[in-house]
């Protein structure tokens, strides 16, 4: 059963601190762990947070010339109520399964550390999953992607499949972020759908154009470059069908070198790397056209891209393919099959200037404030 849960309105205030075991770190490119945690921590003046970040692999690492970055623990922020932590992994999981029980026990002994006697665990990565039998605190699985559906060697996809059913039937609670997630989830087990939201006036806030944003035309991608969203082979099209294009392709860069090193075969094609949140409207608003050019797969099914969110507050022309999040906004964004985005995207510039889509004039059910709302309710549950 799914149940769809909003603000109650409640001045009640959470009494539980916050062990928060995140897949991803925190730090200047914001995603829906950092927005919730930051929201609730506003919220409610007396919480604190531990943040765990994804291990620090100590013999990856070395081989690379790097420095061990785990183990530390570092204060985020002025509040003084939030810590960040990066667990050492010291072995490979094929040493056994000792390698994911020391991350589990550094957690553990953290929190300890900080006073947390009982805190809510908020897992997001299921390697912390047996930690809901081991501390028997109150629990809650919040699941963002379906990664049981995304490519992965056999051993790790059964290692995730083991801790998902494990986490799935252990948590007190679980929350999804998109309608997909829901179904598969919520066909075993109650679950709430707490969908992605946006910073309306962040995004609809006037910034100059960034200093290294290709000269117009440009079509400007924000958002994780990884094989499993990202279409290389269409973007190297569009690339080739229009010349005149700029490519700038803003974030995170987790490609294959054969994905990375064919789209720097494009001239016009930029790969900008990462921008801190602050800085990531100038890009969108200064586009002449927004471009998502994402994989259709089960696995992007199971999103619920924060981007989406943004396109439509920024009001800039928008062409995605037909997945999950922007074929659900109507005409705001254009969302055509993947033979057609080509087309549909030299349509857009050939319009150019034409009139400007208005963006959203107003936070309502979508802004992070009323999802925080949302996540605070189920939190308060577990009281």
């Amino acid at each position: 059963m799914t149940t769809v849960t909003t603000p109650a309105g409640t001045n009640r205030r959470l009494a539980s601190d916050l062990v928060v075991c995140s897949l991803e770190a925190w730090d200047e490119v914001w995603r829906r762990n950092q927005f919730l945690v930051d929201g609730l921590l506003h919220r409610n003046p007396g919480l604190q947070a531990l943040f765990v970040e994804p291990p620090h692999d100590l013999l990856r690492g070395s081989g690379r010339g790097q420095r061990p970055a785990g183990g530390r623990l570092r204060t985020v922020g002025a509040s003084g109520r939030l810590w960040a932590m990066r667990p050492l992994k010291l072995l490979p999981r094929r040493a056994g399964p000792w390698t994911d029980r020391s991350l589990r026990a550094q957690v553990a002994r953290t929190a300890r550390r900080l006073g947390l006697s009982r805190p809510v665990l908020w897992i997001n990565d299921v390697t912390y999953g047996p930690l809901i039998a081991r501390t028997g605190w109150p629990s809650l699985y919040d699941v963002t992607d379906d990664w049981l559906l995304a490519s992965a060697p056999p051993r790790e996809l059964a290692r995730l499949r083991r801790l998902e059913a494990l986490t799935l039937w252990a948590a007190d609670e679980v929350v999804v972020c998109s309608p997909a997630l829901a179904g598969t989830r919520g066909a075993k087990r109650r679950v709430t759908l707490i969908p992605n939201g946006v910073d309306v006036e962040h995004f609809t806030r006037r910034q100059a154009p960034p200093a290294d944003l290709p000269r117009s035309p440009v079509a400007v991608y924000v958002g994780t470059l990884h094989d499993e969203r990202i279409d290389v082979d269409l973007v190297v099209e569009l690339a080739c069908v229009r010349p005149e294009l700029q490519i700038a392709m803003v974030g995170p860069d987790a490609l294959s070198a054969r994905s990375r090193n064919r789209l720097l075969a494009c001239p016009t094609v930029t790969l900008l790397g990462p921008r801190a949140y602050v800085s990531v409207p100038g890009y969108l608003q200064h586009a002449d056209v927004i471009i998502v050019p994402h994989l259709v797969t089960p696995f992007t099914g199971s999103l619920d891209p924060i981007k989406s969110y943004e396109c439509l507050a920024v009001g800039r022309p928008t062409v995605a393919t037909e997945v999950a999040g922007f074929r659900d906004h109507g005409d705001a964004v254009v969302a055509v099959p993947r033979g057609d985005f080509v087309n549909c995207v030299a349509r857009r510039l050939d319009d150019r200037p034409g009139p400007a889509r208005q963006p959203l004039a107003s936070a309502g059910d979508h802004d992070w404030e009323a999802r925080c709302a949302a996540f605070e309710e189920t939190l308060l549950r577990l009281a």
